[in-house]
């Protein structure tokens, strides 16, 4: 591999060996994104890609030394792949530069993400995910392995997608203080309840959140208020620098909010969100919420709809900093897993 991605001046195109693990919806994005990207990446960065390794539990460990064809693997055709045994072999094989992780979320243990960026940073990968189990569960270890193997654990795409949270105080933003910040993060939840307010039951209302596509077919964690706790916490300990678990989380889910509760908010024209929060102790701590709020018309948090989401933060530096997500696809998290990437090479 020869050229610098922070100087394509000279015409040097590096080309870095990619690998995919968790072949759903956002790996299928992010390989659509880096064909449409291609020619951008080449002239502006100097960077050219090749997919050569793809995992999933359906499909195993494959390989494709020279690259796959990505018109093929998205159709499901993986004649050209080599299966191999096990996920050391896989990024061995695969020459792998950089392996980008979007398998499902384990709440209660962030596992088997973490072992897979784990070995990633050992086999000298970058290792970027998707996923808030990591974040959550491993932010230090994985941090701490990627400094002394002198590569990056980034994650940009956990939390609000693509979105530049995690980078914009780490990069933008040096030296500022967060004191405390308050969201809506969920999208699931805000569909619900936005469906309940139009007259639907709770359970239909949930039904048209799985049509839409914003919740599985068990909504629990979302409507349990697990997985904007998992936001929070990742949230808090890596801008924050808390140690929060998921079980520090004082958390309260939807299940009882009623059309009555909804109707008498309407009636003296406030709304209900489920509030995602943390915020500084004096002694140092950080206490954390996740819980319905009634919120009045001019929050900024009432304002949001749909899969839509905001998130508010407190500085020593500025009072209120707010950022806005408006209706996210797919292709706004496999940003995030380019974003990440292309900021590893250049700093690595």
């Amino acid at each position: 591999m020869e050229g610098n991605p922070s100087d394509p001046g000279e015409n040097c195109i590096r080309t870095y060996n990619l690998c995919v693990v968790g072949f759903g919806n956002v790996g299928k994005a992010f390989v659509e994104l880096l064909g449409r990207k291609e020619q951008e990446l080449s002239g502006r960065y100097g960077v050219a890609c090749r997919i050569t390794g793809v995992a999933s539990r359906r499909l195993g460990w494959l390989v494709a030394t020279d690259g796959f064809d990505s018109g093929k693997v998205l159709a499901g055709d993986f004649s050209q792949a080599e299966q191999v045994s096990d996920i050391r072999d896989w990024l061995r094989v695969a020459g792998a530069d950089a392996v980008f992780e979007t398998s499902s979320l384990n709440a209660a243990t962030g596992r088997p993400a973490i072992d897979y960026l784990r070995t990633a940073l050992e086999m000298g990968a970058h290792a970027i995910s998707a996923n808030k189990g990591p974040v959550v569960y491993a932010h230090r270890e994985l941090s701490e392995l990627a400094s002394i193997m002198r590569r990056r654990f980034l994650f940009e795409s956990a939390v609000m997608d693509g979105v530049p949270i995690f980078s914009l105080f780490r990069e933008a933003m040096p030296a500022v203080e967060i004191r405390g910040f308050r969201g809506v993060l969920n999208s699931t939840t805000n569909v619900i309840l936005e469906g309940m307010e139009s007259g639907l039951t709770f359970d239909d209302a949930v039904k048209k959140a799985q049509e839409l596509g914003v919740a599985e077919s068990d909504p629990s964690d979302d409507i349990d208020g697990v997985d904007a706790a998992v936001k929070v916490v990742a949230l808090a300990n890596v801008l924050m620098n808390a140690e929060l678990k998921l079980s520090d989380v004082q958390r309260y889910g939807i299940r009882d909010i009623s059309s009555h509760h909804l109707r008498h908010a309407r009636d003296i024209g406030q709304v209900w969100k489920l509030v995602c929060s943390a915020n500084r102790e004096p002694d140092g701590g950080v206490v954390a919420h996740v819980r319905p709020e009634h919120l009045k018309p001019d929050d900024p948090l009432a304002q949001v709809h749909g899969t839509s989401s905001v998130i508010s933060f407190e500085t020593d530096i500025l009072p209120q900093l707010i950022i806005t997500e408006q209706d996210p696809s797919l292709e706004t998290t496999a940003y995030g897993l380019l974003a990440d990437f292309l900021t590893a090479i250049r700093s690595a």
